[in-house]
C-alpha cells in the first residue's frame, strides 16, 4: 500500500521549504542530513572537551585545599604564579619553606596565609645617601679576589645578613664586612 501523502516541511539544516512523501522526514536531501550529522558531532566533541577542561581546571584547587603541607607547585596554583615565581619568593623569604633534598620543598599552608596577614618586611640593603664606591667590592670583584663561586659568596652574604647596594647594574658589599668574613 502506497500512500501519494505530500507534506511541506522545512529543512532542519538548511531552513529551506520542500515537499516531502513522509511525515517524519526532517532535511530537504541527503546532503543536509549528513551535513547536519557531522554538526552535530562535531558539536558534541567540542562540549565534552570543554567540560573535561572545566574539570581538569577545577581539580588542581579542591585537591590543594585539602592539603596541609604543599608542594612547590600546589603553592604556584594558589598563588596562581608559575612554579618559578612561586621558588623566587621561598628562596627571598617571603614564604617560609623547607627544602628536604632535590625536588623536596615544602611549604605549609598556615605560611600562605601569614604573608598576607603581615606586612612585607623590608629588603636588608644600604640607603646610597652616602655611597662611595671606595669602601664596596662588587659580587665579582670579591669572587676573584677571595676565589669564591658565586654561590657560595651568595650563602655566607645571605647567612651572616651583609647588606647589599645596588646602584646601576653592579651590586655591592661592604669592603669591612666581607673582608671579616672571608679572611
Amino acid at each position: 500500500m502506497s500512500t501519494n501523502i505530500k507534506v511541506q516541511r522545512i529543512c532542519q539544516y538548511c531552513r529551506n521549504e520542500f515537499t516531502a512523501k513522509t511525515t517524519t522526514t526532517k532535511y530537504c536531501s541527503h546532503k543536509c542530513n549528513s551535513r547536519h550529522y557531522k554538526q552535530r558531532v562535531k558539536e558534541g566533541k567540542i562540549k565534552v572537551s570543554n567540560t573535561e577542561t572545566l574539570k581538569i581546571k577545577n581539580i588542581p584547587y579542591k585537591e590543594v585545599n585539602i592539603k596541609e603541607i604543599l608542594t612547590v607547585k600546589d603553592v604556584a596554583t594558589l598563588l596562581t604564579c608559575s612554579t618559578r615565581t612561586a621558588y623566587r619568593l621561598i628562596n627571598n623569604g617571603t614564604i617560609k619553606g623547607v627544602n628536604f633534598g632535590s625536588r623536596m620543598t615544602r611549604v605549609q599552608k598556615s605560611e600562605l596565609k601569614k604573608v598576607f596577614e603581615q606586612p612585607r618586611p623590608l629588603k636588608n640593603i644600604i640607603k646610597t645617601d652616602k655611597f662611595k664606591v671606595s669602601d664596596f667590592y662588587t659580587i665579582n670583584e670579591v669572587m676573584q679576589k677571595y676565589n669564591v663561586s658565586q654561590g657560595t659568596l651568595q650563602q655566607v652574604i645571605k647567612r651572616n645578613n651583609v647588606p647589599k647596594t645596588k646602584k646601576g647594574r653592579y651590586v655591592y658589599v661592604s669592603k669591612l664586612m666581607i673582608n671579616d668574613l672571608l679572611t
